[in-house]
């Protein structure tokens, strides 16, 4: 699946073309950068999705746990980088009061309002977020890509 849509996103071919004249460590440094601020569209579109659903007379705030990370192991195991957007404390419930440290507090019922329960309905945060600003995250990534490669090839 992974490599029919890379094969899918116009111009990739030229921006691999161009990353792989340079040595591992500067393609990571590149991909990375472009693949975080990419990412952050995304984590950008679930906040506010989230802070739609916010209870205001509750501490939890779901949107502000929600945060881009570098997904190393998943990087390393695909040969290359990968960032998730996802939110702090998990949704398993934890018997050491830890996410009580995050920004937005306790959220771990965030999988219950994305997955609904017998009880309610989904109100999904991440799933629609995805759908609506998929293009953007492609497109951001890929202009990134070109202005990091850019710089690169000015400096050289």
């Amino acid at each position: 699946m992974a490599d029919g849509l890379m094969h899918s996103i116009a111009g990739l071919d030229t921006v691999l073309d161009r990353l792989s004249r340079y040595p591992d460590k500067v393609q990571k440094r590149v991909a990375t950068a472009s693949l975080r601020k990419g990412a952050n569209v995304l984590r950008d579109a679930a906040r506010v999705r989230a802070s739609a659903l916010d209870d205001p007379d509750t501490k939890s705030d779901i949107s502000k746990n929600i945060v881009t990370q570098s997904a190393s192991r998943l990087g390393r195991e695909n040969g290359g980088v990968a960032m998730r957007v996802g939110v702090l404390g998990g949704a398993r419930p934890r018997s050491d009061k830890s996410t009580d440290a995050n920004p937005g507090g306790s959220t771990q019922h965030w999988r219950m309002l994305e997955f609904g329960t017998q009880h309610i309905q989904p109100r999904p945060i991440f799933r629609p977020s995805i759908a609506e600003s998929a293009q953007q995250v492609f497109e951001v990534t890929a202009t990134e890509f070109s202005k990091r490669l850019d710089r690169l090839e000015i400096n050289n």
